[in-house]
């Protein structure tokens, strides 16, 4: 819904009388000569401009009206072409000043030394630099991008992500990125200033989606050069149609020899101004999307990459799975109670205050109907988690309640002269196999069972990966869990493959040798092991909120810091080529069904038996060129909505997809000029006009 509604803002009134507008500035020849199809259409429009004047002058050889409405045509269809471009780069100006709005002119508490906070000095954002270091405290705005020295907070990132949850950072770690422009809400911030003026990623976004630096991708160039080969081959060929006809009518001693005006109209036609028209606007369009997505590219080569991948690297925390692990079950030992494993268990962890401490406690007042009782009412001495002992408990009443890892256990029950049960010992390997955790709960002594605690997978994480099956994407788990958790995880979530136990060097390893094996690989990290492996894969999605070496390694940055975006930057890179790859089968046989529409007509006058191939019964030869050139322009502009819009995406093999594209986009391209030229003869017909 959101998105719709960005996309009819984005579309306003307003929006397309400035590319009305732009279309006119963009006719000047230095920026025409960018595009070597149009910048064709451009001097045919020029010389059947000048043809016209001169005939009106001097020749009155053709009717001038026909040359004038020929040279009208040739004008619009540049000026179509010019503002599909100007209305792709107007959405994304757009967008821009959506941006600028989030920028401010903010005073910043510059720091002589990052130690002493009550030392500093009031400054403009724009004249810090980097390595400054800032302190910002409640209430204030992060002046530039940076990354947390000391402190702690909670931000506002609304104005650059348009989430309204707050979210903290801190130092060290990877959730010690900072944005400029966005607020802190409670306690303070000692920043480093990572970015010089101008060089932040909101400045980078607003340049990106303005188009400014949005270089053309090597798919887009050498589809360019294509283009430019094939007019250049129509060019040499519809020029030698002029002198043949002379010869032809010379030599014959009967019909008209054909005109300027009807050789530039023949190539403007045959030449693929279609695809030559639209192909700017597809590439910023395709830009624009990922920018809708909160997506910061630093190269249109990442975008079409992306559109090429067939390996995805899936953090499994995050991504795959929540991230944190819950409490589903209590396996009670043998001669214990379920109720009374479950009444311990929520006992030892009411003190604790990580997630998987307040999933036992709801679960057991869940299940088992254990009274709620604040910490603050029991006698007793709660004893927090060692990363020595690896154990956590409680003691009250006359009891040691413990609970941790079963490796742990077992020491601190042999410590006490006794043994852990066989049946715990096998209901805690069982949970291990399917790929839970087991956490083994003791009254002193006396081992009461086991809790079950399980990663869980995402909703519909599983159908996501199916369709990235049928596109031919193979989805690769990463996790620090050993095999036999990896396993189950990656069994139940669906993916194709996994990377157990995995270290910088492994990723890079595995990384390296799907890439030998011809893969293109995408991967999202955003900590600092995580930088070997993004730099080398293909597609590199970091984390807005990730490190700062993480963020140079990648090719790509999302400021929602969501690791499931992978998969949404992956069907807009292939939505990209999919609509590029559609609309250059429409074009190329768009241009073979108007060689055999309208080139008998066109030559009748010239050529009477080609009179018998008039297929169509276009009412004359001028009637043929006029209604083809009309059609030309016309279907830019029909066009230019899925230039924008961009081809439906479907989770669709390649062989598929290429069926699909010839069928509809190849089939429809040839049938619809028929069926539009024939119209449009029909009404200058009518009108009188042939």
């Amino acid at each position: 819904m959101k998105k719709e509604k960005d996309e009819n803002r984005l579309m306003t009134g307003k929006n397309v009388k400035e590319a009305i507008m732009h279309s006119f500035t963009k006719l000047a020849p230095v920026y025409q000569l960018r595009n070597p199809v149009m910048f064709v259409v451009y001097i045919g429009a020029i010389l059947t401009t000048l043809e016209f004047i001169y005939n009106v002058a001097v020749l009155h050889t053709e009717p001038s009206w026909f040359i004038i409405t020929i040279s009208l045509w040739l004008w619009f269809t540049v000026l179509f072409a010019n503002f599909a471009e100007a209305i792709a780069e107007g959405r994304g100006k757009a967008q821009a000043e959506c941006l600028k709005a989030s920028r401010r002119d903010i005073m910043s508490k510059k720091l002589a030394t990052p130690k002493h906070r009550d030392k500093y000095t009031s400054i403009a954002a724009n004249d810090l630099r980097m390595g400054d270091f800032v302190l910002v405290e409640a209430g204030e705005y992060i002046p530039m991008d940076g990354q947390v020295f000391d402190g702690i907070a909670s931000v506002d990132e609304s104005a650059i992500t348009g989430e309204s949850a707050p979210v903290i950072r801190e130092s060290g770690g990877d959730h010690d990125a900072v944005t400029g422009g966005t607020r802190v809400l409670s306690d303070w911030l000692v920043v480093r200033i990572t970015s010089n003026p101008g060089e932040s990623y909101l400045d980078k976004m607003i340049a990106l989606v303005e188009g400014a630096k949005r270089q053309k991708t090597p798919n887009e160039i050498a589809l360019g050069i294509l283009l430019a080969a094939m007019t250049i081959m129509f060019l040499l060929a519809t020029a030698t149609l002029l002198p043949f006809s002379i010869f032809s009518v010379n030599f014959a001693g009967h019909g008209e020899v054909i005109s300027v005006t009807v050789v530039i109209a023949l190539l403007v036609c045959l030449a693929p101004t279609t695809i030559g028209g639209l192909l700017s606007a597809i590439g910023i369009a395709g830009m624009n999307r990922l920018i809708q997505a909160n997506v910061i590219a630093t190269s249109g080569r990442a975008v079409e990459a992306a559109g090429d991948v067939n390996v995805m690297l899936l953090d499994k925390t995050g991504t795959i799975t929540h991230g944190n692990r819950q409490a589903v079950m209590f396996y009670p030992a043998g001669g214990v109670s379920a109720t009374e494993l479950a009444e311990a268990a929520e006992l030892s962890s009411l003190s604790d205050e990580t997630p998987e401490g307040k999933s036992i406690v709801a679960l057991a007042r869940a299940k088992y109907g254990i009274a709620e009782r604040e910490v603050c009412d029991l006698d007793a001495e709660f004893i927090p988690f060692s990363a020595e002992t690896r154990l956590s408990g409680i003691k009250c009443g006359g009891k040691e309640i413990m609970k941790g890892a079963g490796d742990a256990i077992v020491r601190y029950v042999k410590g006490l002269g006794a043994e852990v049960p066989e049946d715990v010992t096998k209901q805690a390997d069982t949970i291990a196999r399917a790929g839970g955790t087991p956490l083994t709960v003791t009254d002193g002594k006396r081992v009461l069972g086991v809790i079950h605690l399980k990663d869980v997978v995402k909703l519909g994480i599983k159908e996501r990966l199916a369709e990235l099956r049928k596109m031919g994407i193979k989805s690769v788990m990463i996790t620090g869990d050993n095999p036999l958790t990896a396993a189950a995880i990656a069994t139940e979530a669906g993916v194709d493959d996994f990377l157990a136990q995995a270290t910088p060097e492994a990723k890079l390893k595995y990384i390296r040798k799907m890439q030998e094996g011809g893969e293109l690989v995408a991967m999202v990290g955003d900590g600092t092991n995580d930088a070997p492996a993004l730099a080398q894969a293909d597609v590199a999605v970091t984390m807005n909120s990730g490190t700062q070496a993480a963020k140079e390694a990648g090719n790509m940055v999302d400021l929602d810091s969501n690791p499931t975006k992978l998969i949404e930057i992956v069907e807009i890179g292939k939505q990209l080529l999919m609509t590029r790859g559609a609309l250059t089968t429409f074009s190329i046989s768009n241009d073979i069904a108007k060689y055999f529409a309208i080139i008998p007509a066109a030559f009748a006058s010239t050529y009477p038996l080609l009179n018998k191939l008039n297929i169509m019964h276009l009412t004359s030869p001028r009637s043929a060129i006029l209604s083809a050139v009309i059609f030309n322009a016309l279907v830019i502009i029909f066009l230019i909505p899925v230039a924008l819009k961009g081809v439906k995406y479907k989770p669709v093999g390649a062989a598929k997809l290429l069926r699909h594209n010839i069928l509809v986009y190849g089939g429809g391209g040839v049938v619809v000029p028929f069926i539009g030229i024939k119209i449009i003869d029909i009404i200058l017909k009518i009108i009188g006009a042939v």
